[in-house]
């Protein structure tokens, strides 16, 4: 095995909002990929409006940059948990990591799932301490605390004298020492050279490659992204697609085009360079996990088994009365065709059809996971509904029931601590930890993932917007008994038409509504909330009879509370197993999954005997 010392592949990975991006920002911007008179944004990386709109990164992506006469690959991974499948194909591509971690929170839950993935790859770790610059950093403690995750997630000795570098990306420093960290990045830059390994690569075999992602072009179509292991191979030369888990699994086709990573874009080259991450088109059915190789000798490398899904939602075809007034795409042809591209490309995602041909099964990593794919199919025009979320159980080798478990980090103003306990608690969290930092305590508990649904807006609530929540799968254990998350009863429209002032004073009155005057309701339809608990029909379209005594005019003293704005994850928490979510590209509806009024006293009735 040779070593390319020219190349560097490395991961950035991290816990949400420690600045992995930003870092990458500043690494690109010093590394010379872009020009000195160029205007450059910040968080260059996330190019999905999503991510620009929510601030965190969703997507794994490459980008490289020259320094020194050496090429660094660098790959952004998300550093939510609920893509954690991404970090986990990201970090089969990279011979070495960063791992960044703010100098304030220390490591988080999702810090040491993707730590304890690093490790057991064997991969180096350099460790970059971020926000330096924070007013309530606390350097010193970090460091401890890091070197205590460290051991915890048994490191090798070598891994367990990673080095230490203070940066402030937002400023574009870093230095081995905070005090040295003034002037720029490229302190940073030289350690990445020197510590981080050069890629392995057999000069003398054949061509190996193994892909840890894909990409699209309108112009190419299909695109693979992986590092080459092995051999070399040119434009137009002959290929093979082979699976190491499914022998089914083997195509030839053309290479069409080659293409490296340099700064934000990909350069078409005439030959893979042994080591490099490269990407690769001409085969339409390529896979994530494939291996491709050259026909002469097409062996199959492993891939690393993403984690399972816990979490399932069933994605349906709008059936409501205003249904293919608002999508683009409306049949279940157009939902089903989207759903399988979408687990083509994210691993962690498993599709699979129902009984019924207007109703599919998708399983992810959690809430946020499957919102978001939700946000974008709404975007793109597609119309649906879907079922609140469900976790998925399973059994030991007894037949006992076990549970998904999340490990749940939250950090309070000590005047609130009170209120999450009880929160928690009702849930069936246990407390594993708590630390003081300040007036703030950070408080760890262990909880089944189905007690988080819906609890954040709770936090915030409690909190007064202060708590901060961060989740960490935790894998499964024994059932741990019923939940109840919801106390409320729904406010269901009993008529179809267009609210009004006069009917929804009237409604009010029975507790909180989520529309205001104007809006167009159907029967059976979720126009608000019942602190009560039970579900009461209410008609937000019933108007006011006129007579000469009693005009229209007298409505304007009609005084009405503000209505409830619900997000996407806001509804998904609200909604219960009778309840749908109608998503369409203008609008975000709950409803009742059978929208007859008399139906549904007939089912309760036979419920109840």
């Amino acid at each position: 095995m040779l070593k390319n010392e020219k190349i560097r592949n490395i991961a950035i990975i991290a816990h949400v909002d420690h600045g992995k991006t930003s870092l990458v920002n500043e690494l690109l911007k010093q590394g010379g990929a872009f020009r000195e008179n160029q205007t450059v944004g910040d968080r260059v990386m996330d190019s999905n409006a999503l991510e620009r709109e929510r601030g965190i990164t969703i997507l794994a992506k490459n980008c490289a940059v020259r320094y020194k006469g050496v090429k660094i690959n660098i790959v952004d991974t998300p550093g939510h948990a609920d893509f954690g499948g991404e970090v986990e194909r990201s970090l089969k591509m990279v011979d070495g990591v960063l791992l960044v971690v703010d100098a304030y929170e220390g490591p988080m839950p999702q810090t040491r799932f993707v730590l304890e993935k690093a490790l057991e790859l064997k991969h180096k770790v350099i460790i970059v301490i971020n926000k330096i610059d924070r007013p309530d950093a606390r350097i010193k403690e970090v460091e401890d605390e890091i070197m205590t995750l460290f051991l915890e997630l048994d490191a090798s000795p070598e891994q367990l004298d990673s080095p230490f570098v203070y940066a402030s990306a937002r400023n574009g420093v870093a230095g081995l020492t905070v005090d040295s960290a003034t002037t720029n990045m490229v302190p940073l830059l030289d350690k990445i050279i020197d510590y981080l390994p050069a890629p392995e690569y057999d000069e003398k075999g054949s061509f190996q490659m193994l892909v840890s992602a894909t990409q699209y072009s309108e112009y190419v179509g299909k695109m693979a992204v992986g590092k080459v292991t092995s051999g070399q191979i040119g434009v137009n030369a002959g290929a093979v697609r082979v699976n190491y888990y499914d022998d089914k699994i083997k195509n030839n086709f053309k290479i069409t085009q080659i293409f490296e990573f340099m700064a934000m874009k990909k350069l078409p080259i005439e030959q893979t360079l042994g080591g490099d991450i490269v990407c690769i088109s001409g085969c339409a059915d390529v896979g994530i996990g494939d291996t491709i190789c050259n026909t002469a000798n097409p062996v199959a490398l492993p891939f690393t088994k993403i984690s399972e899904p816990s979490v399932e939602m069933t994605f349906m075809v709008n059936d409501s009365p205003l249904a293919g007034k608002e999508g683009k795409f409306v049949t279940s042809r157009h939902l089903r065709d989207r759903l399988y591209k979408e687990a083509d490309k994210d691993l962690s995602l498993k599709v699979s059809d129902t009984d019924s041909t207007e109703a599919f099964k998708v399983c992810g990593r959690g809430e946020m996971h499957l919102s978001i794919l939700i946000e974008n199919m709404r975007r793109e025009g597609y119309e649906f509904a879907v079922s609140n979320p469900r976790v998925l159980y399973k059994r030991d080798e007894n037949g006992k029931l076990m549970e998904p478990m999340d490990r749940a980090i939250i950090d309070v103003p000590e005047v609130s601590m009170g209120a999450v306990m009880e929160k928690m608690g009702s849930r069936r969290a246990e407390l594993v930890g708590m630390t003081p930092h300040g007036s703030r305590q950070k408080m760890e508990f262990i909880i089944p993932a189905r007690g988080l649904f819906g609890y954040k807006s709770e936090l915030l609530t409690d909190t007064k917007g202060e708590g901060i929540l961060n989740t960490v799968s935790n894998g499964y254990d024994y059932y741990k008994g019923d939940i109840a998350t919801r106390k409320t009863g729904s406010l269901i429209a009993f008529e179809a038409g267009e609210s009004n002032a006069y009917g929804l004073y009237n409604a009010q009155e029975r507790g909180s509504l989520f529309i205001g005057a104007g809006v167009t309701v159907y029967a059976g339809m979720i126009v608000g909330s019942n602190p009560a608990g039970d579900d009461i029909t209410v008609n937000v379209c019933k108007k006011k009879e006129l007579t000469n005594m009693r005009s229209k005019s007298s409505d304007e003293a009609l005084r009405l509370t503000p209505p409830l704005q619900f997000t996407l994850e806001e509804c998904l928490g609200f909604i219960g197993d009778d309840e749908l979510l109608e998503v369409t590209p203008e609008h975000l509806r709950m409803r009742k999954s059978e929208l007859d009024h008399g139906k549904r006293l007939r089912n309760r009735a036979k419920n109840l005997h």
